[in-house]
């Protein structure tokens, strides 16, 4: 694959993308599967089904059966509270992203999130991070009916900036994202905040990278 490429747009993930916050997501998937889904969580579960896509789907794929409503919505609730109490204070932006916004807005190319996270959460990581104002087009997880995996959430977002998203560079952290992205034809360069730079390219990324600090290296 071509490097450098000039993309048409450029559509982000939230959580391990913005922000390195992973570990308190998956302290509160440990704690609450365990306090609501009896669920005992290992670190294969959290590497292999819990990372990319939204919770009732998450949920899913560890027990094999999809929740029902009244189940989702308690899980939800106690799981993304938690992570917000985790998390409370603690969110920095991934190094070199806000250069890399300046950069992208400098050249012209627009830019929106494309993320799982809910709207409580995704305001929550907007003001701790100060970048409420530049994502000011974003796709929610309460926006698609099918989550990452599956392409429709990358697809909204090219959409939503005008785009096909075979023209757009997506970022993501995690393999279900990644593959989401993929599929729905973005060029893909992923961060190696959440999984290996061996399994997010396994999984359909054209690069990964630590950070943004190198945006140079696949921005013409």
């Amino acid at each position: 694959m071509n490097w450098p490429w000039r993309p048409a747009g450029v559509l982000f993930d939230m959580d391990g993308v913005l922000t390195a916050n992973n570990a308190f997501h998956r302290q509160a998937w440990q704690e609450v599967a365990a306090e609501v889904l009896g669920l005992n969580l290992t670190e294969h579960d959290l590497d292999t089904k819990v990372d990319g896509g939204r919770n009732p789907e998450i949920i899913e794929r560890l027990t094999g059966r999809y929740p029902e409503a009244a189940l989702s919505a308690r899980f939800h609730d106690a799981k993304e509270g938690r992570y917000r109490d985790l998390g409370s204070g603690q969110l920095r932006e991934v190094a070199g992203l806000s250069a890399y916004l300046d950069v992208l807005e400098g050249r012209g190319i627009p830019y929106s999130l494309v993320t799982s996270a809910d709207r409580v959460n995704v305001e929550f990581g907007m003001k701790a991070l100060g970048l409420g104002a530049r994502f000011a087009t974003r796709v929610l997880g309460e926006d698609v009916t099918r989550g990452k995996p599956h392409p429709e959430p990358f697809l909204l977002g090219a959409e939503r900036l005008g785009l096909n998203a075979a023209d757009c560079l997506a970022h993501e952290d995690a393999v279900n994202g990644v593959r989401s992205a993929a599929g729905a034809g973005c060029r893909v360069v992923a961060l190696s905040t959440t999984a290996s730079e061996a399994v997010l390219l396994a999984a359909g990324a054209a690069l990964a990278v630590p950070d943004f600090t190198g945006w140079a290296a696949w921005l013409a």
